[in-house]
């Protein structure tokens, strides 16, 4: 592997030119793909396996024309304080608003909101619901205006006018200038580990293009396997991230190499071989965690787990590439500027803060394992309340209609209101259908915590019904997962009492469902990439207790991580600083998209840290010694990754969007506990207590795992010590 990498290294310094050159026609040809390409259709996220899918499924079989993925817009009018919005002037208000709303363009319907009985029994609040004949994205600015207008001459009538739905849904950009202040962060992070402009900007420049590639081949594929806005997010996020990282190593390695004396192509060489042998084994990782989200089952998880592992596959090949050809341009300019002015370039000291705190953990490794395992211990305790859900427009900011609305509709109906579960009815078994949904019906109504039951609908055929039950409690309230659980539960007499059989769906059931899938599947998930990555490490580090001290660390600040996301968006502590506008519950994807990514990123960090441990036992260090020297070369750089990560990340909290807001303060929150607690101090706590138990393995065992020399002992060719050529174009 080694020797491999550092030829390839060698081959991009000498042919920069057409290696420069092949990565530009590899953006413009992948860019003029994307712009040329189809735009992605507005595809529906189905969710297999699961009851409230199957619901869905069978609606769109039995009640065929019904556009269900249609746009709707749910109008709430609310009455001054002290009138009644049935009062004769402001019911022609809104019958006016629903003709005027029913002649728009792409319009299906315009409810009546007096003859659905849409209307509170306080007489304070009623609504329409306006269906539209296309999706919300395929709606045109007429359309919307139109809607505005009418929504527009409602309220200037004195009325409280708010909107839900999807239709006039606000869409919040991903980002924003919150992600660009996190890329300026790294900026200067790598400014000042490097000291040195081009060196900071080379990692930013290759992490650039590395993004840009892949986003353009997401918009280039995104109509052939229904790629969304979402899986574009999480492939920029990760790819942004680890390419600025795995170019920085390369980077940091060439600086190290040169201060050995080593002429500038033998020193990209070297660095190849070496710190790109542990990009190549950190990329993996990062992969087969991405990678393994489709053990889900979960099609969208899989679609953004899979782009974002592409991100970082093109990350790796830039990093081994284009970074060698961009040093063949400038080999002085990535140096520091002292080594520049003076000609002379100096190794590490051996007393940098690196081998300090190496030898501080080495003095005090039970101390400092004990306080890191109970301090990230207490950040996890808030897992114990965990619960999943998948939030909507009660999270959104008061200042949004959405959310007004959504607030309206519950004080004046219930909080069930906003989540009513929908039941399908299948009775064509039944001697008599009608009879047998009304006793279904009936059935439902009667469960405790179920406030009412709509009027059952058929289809042509007579064979299957549908009607709503709204719960008395929100969608989110776990007692609202008992019942769905209770209907179910009770399913069985009811079927063998009617002949008939019924599903339960809805939004909240949806929701429900998801929760209870991924929970099903987090075991297994973990167990298929702490087991691949297990094996991976093995055949990097040739022992068997650091891979599981690896895993260990992981899930130690997983879990931490995890409990600082429960702490914030649920508990609700420092929410105001975050800009959270309402706790609740977790996004029901969280955990495992969360132990995915950080498992990935983590052992980023192991194995450029720990790499450097092994490197220096292979090469006679003691293994006290073989800790502070990994330390003394890896810590600094390692800090700085982690600091970029951060920054980046952070930058997703500014979204508007709470799912993309709770996804970068857990990655970040995550970055933050491992490469600073767990790999800083947990790792070589561990490690120092092992001693050279640490690398140990069977030999049975040894002779199994293939020699993949990532510690580059292959490379022995060592050139003179060549003179910085003080050239201006070079700096």
């Amino acid at each position: 592997m080694a020797t491999f990498l550092c030829r390839l290294g060698r081959l991009a310094f000498r042919r920069r030119l057409i290696a420069v050159l092949l990565w530009v026609g590899v953006l413009a040809g992948v860019g003029a793909a994307a712009v040329t390409a189809p735009a992605a259709e507005d595809q529906t996220e189905t969710m297999p396996g699961i009851e409230s899918q199957q619901a869905f499924d069978l609606l769109e079989q039995r009640f065929p024309g019904t556009n269900a993925d249609g746009a709707s817009a749910r109008v709430v009018f609310v009455a001054p304080d002290g009138q009644k919005i049935t009062s004769a002037a402001h019911r022609a208000v809104i019958e006016k608003f629903v003709s005027e709303a029913a002649d728009g363009s792409q319009v299906s319907s315009a409810v009546d909101p007096f003859q659905a009985k849409a209307v509170s029994k306080d007489a304070s609040t009623a609504y329409s619901t306006v269906s539209f004949t296309e999706k919300a994205d395929d709606l045109t600015d007429t359309s919307k205006s139109h809607l505005e207008t009418a929504i527009g001459q409602a309220r200037d009538s004195g009325l409280t006018v708010e909107v839900g739905g999807t239709a006039l849904a606000s869409k919040p950009a991903a980002g924003g200038a919150a992600e660009a202040i996190g890329i300026g962060i790294a900026a200067v992070v790598l400014l000042i580990t490097f000291g040195s402009l081009a060196a900071a900007g080379l990692p930013l420049l290759t992490a650039v293009v590395g993004v840009g590639i892949s986003m353009a081949a997401i918009l280039a594929l995104a109509r052939a396997f229904g790629l969304s806005a979402t899986t574009g997010t999480l492939a920029s996020m990760l790819g942004l991230a680890v390419g600025i990282d795995y170019a920085m190593f390369v980077v940091s390695r060439y600086r190290e190499e040169r201060s050995k004396g080593h002429a500038p192509q033998e020193a990209v060489g070297l660095a190849t071989g070496t710190a790109g042998s542990a990009v190549v084994f950190a990329g993996l990782t990062v992969v087969i965690a991405l990678a393994g989200l489709s053990v889900v089952g979960i099609p969208m998880l899989t679609k953004m787990g899979l782009a974002a592992a592409g991100a970082v596959v093109m990350a790796v090949l830039i990093s081994l590439t284009l970074v060698p050809a961009l040093l063949g341009w400038w080999p002085n300019a990535v140096l520091s500027r002292k080594a520049r002015r003076s000609g002379r370039i100096e190794e590490a000291g051996e007393h940098n803060g690196g081998t300090r705190w190496a030898r501080f953990v080495l003095r005090r490794p039970v101390t400092v394992l004990l306080l890191s395992v109970v301090g990230l211990g207490a950040l996890a305790v808030p897992v114990m309340d965990l619960q999943l859900g998948m939030p909507g427009d009660e999270v959104k900011a008061t200042s949004t209609t959405e959310r007004r609305a959504y607030d309206d509709l519950a004080e004046a109906f219930g909080p069930g209101f906003n989540g009513p579960l929908m039941i399908v009815v299948q009775a064509e078994d039944a001697a008599d259908p009608e009879a047998a949904v009304s006793t279904i019906s009936g059935k439902i109504a009667d469960e405790q915590g179920v406030v009412a039951v709509s009027p059952p609908r058929f289809n042509k055929a007579g064979d299957t019904a549908v009607f709503s039950a709204t719960p008395a409690t929100g969608p989110s309230d776990k007692k609202t997962q008992d019942l769905v659980n209770a209907i179910r539960d009770d399913r069985p007499g009811i079927d063998s009492a009617t002949g008939a059989t019924f599903k339960v769906t809805g939004t909240t059931a949806v929701n429900i469902d998801v929760s209870e899938k991924v929970q099903a599947a987090l075991i297994p998930y973990l167990a298929v990439v702490v087991g691949l990555a297990f094996v991976l490490l093995l055949v990097v580090f040739r022992s068997v207790l650091v891979p599981l001290k690896a895993a260990l660390g992981f899930l130690l600040s997983v879990l931490a991580a995890l409990g600082s996301v429960v702490a914030v968006f649920q508990w609700g502590y420092g929410a105001d600083l975050l800009g959270v506008n309402e706790t609740g519950p977790i996004m029901n994807m969280m955990p495992i998209f969360l132990v995915g990514i950080v498992f990935g990123l983590a052992m980023d960090y192991e194995v450029f840290l720990v790499a450097r441990m092994r490197e220096a036992y292979v090469h006679g260090d003691r293994p006290g010694q073989a800790i502070a020297t990994g330390f003394r070369y890896s810590a600094r750089v390692v800090v700085a990754a982690a600091l970029i990560m951060i920054a980046v990340f952070s930058g997703f909290i500014g979204a508007g969007e709470s799912m993309i807001k709770m996804i970068g303060f857990g990655l970040a929150a995550a970055v933050l506990l491992d490469a600073f607690v767990v790999r800083m101090a947990f790792v070589p706590a561990v490690l120092a207590l092992l001693g050279k138990a640490a690398w140990w393995m069977p030999r049975w065992l040894d002779r199994l795992v293939p020699t993949v020399d990532v510690e580059g002992e292959s490379l022995t060719r060592h050139e003179p010590a060549v003179p910085i050529e003080r050239e201006s174009a070079h700096v």
